[in-house]
């Protein structure tokens, strides 16, 4: 366990591949860790330097009082890159990472050279959903909103498999007060006007059964960014890295040798 002492905050991280090397950053989906992307860390090319972490109120990270605004997200990611002296990366953001994604472009270029934006929007929701969904979830725990939750992230064939019992296990042990101070600052989070000022390399991921985050949604978002470009994965749900890891690993792989990122695997 590696934790990054920023003050007021302790993050988790993990470093895989080659230090050095050209950096990647993952940014995990709400009510996951940096877990979700253990099936795309080996698909990835060896050469990559990557960076996965927990983000505040989740995993082994600290969790402070909520709620939180998607600033202080963005802030969290921006410290520890620049704690790690991390520059020209690709970050790849799933959902509300999708959202830090944006964010941090925006308001430090300089740490970025590319983004993936997976399975997220500019804006996600209303704030009257994420009032009641937090609502509920303060008052019943995570009994009430699981099935619906996982039935927005997965497909049903991998619902009904052990991998997505296990995911519903994960789920269900999450930090309730971080999980809910997360999805209010989603819940306050309306990226349209900045995301459509960003100029750089862009890559769109969109799965076919996402119930959270439509295809729809991430095209419009993306499209906001002119040369950016957008994937379908079929038979996919909200977090593709995990039920169609090698559709996903592939795109994701195509992408950062298109920009030349890397050489290519």
């Amino acid at each position: 366990m590696t934790m990054a002492d920023l003050g007021d905050l302790r993050l988790h991280y993990q470093r895989h591949g080659t230090a050095g090397g050209p950096p990647l950053v993952l940014a995990h989906a709400l009510g996951t860790d940096l877990r979700l992307f253990d099936a795309l860390v080996p698909l990835l090319p060896a050469e990559l330097d990557i960076l996965r972490v927990d983000m505040r109120g989740h995993g082994l990270s600290d969790a402070p009082p909520g709620p939180y605004a998607m600033g202080a997200l963005v802030r969290d990611l921006e410290r520890l890159m620049d704690h790690l002296a991390l520059r020209d990366a690709v970050l790849v953001g799933v959902s509300i990472g999708g959202m830090i994604a944006q964010g941090l472009a925006v308001k430090r270029l300089d740490l970025l050279r590319g983004l993936v934006l997976s399975n997220t929007g500019a804006k996600i929701g209303t704030r009257d959903l994420w009032r009641d969904r937090v609502a509920m979830l303060r008052d019943r725990g995570f009994g009430a909103v699981a099935d619906a939750t996982l039935e927005r992230w997965f497909p049903k064939a991998f619902r009904a498999s052990a991998e997505g019992a296990a995911w519903r296990n994960l789920l269900m042990r999450n930090d309730l007060e971080g999980y809910a101070a997360c999805a209010e600052a989603i819940a306050g989070t309306d990226f349209y006007t900045s995301t459509a000022t960003l100029r750089l390399p862009t890559l769109g991921i969109a799965g076919s059964e996402d119930g959270s985050t439509p295809p729809d949604l991430v095209r419009e978002t993306v499209d906001l960014i002119p040369g950016s470009r957008f994937a379908l994965v079929r038979n996919a749900g909200h977090l593709p890295c995990v039920d169609q890891p090698d559709a996903y690993g592939e795109l994701i792989n195509g992408f950062l040798a298109d920009i030349g990122h890397v050489g290519g695997k």
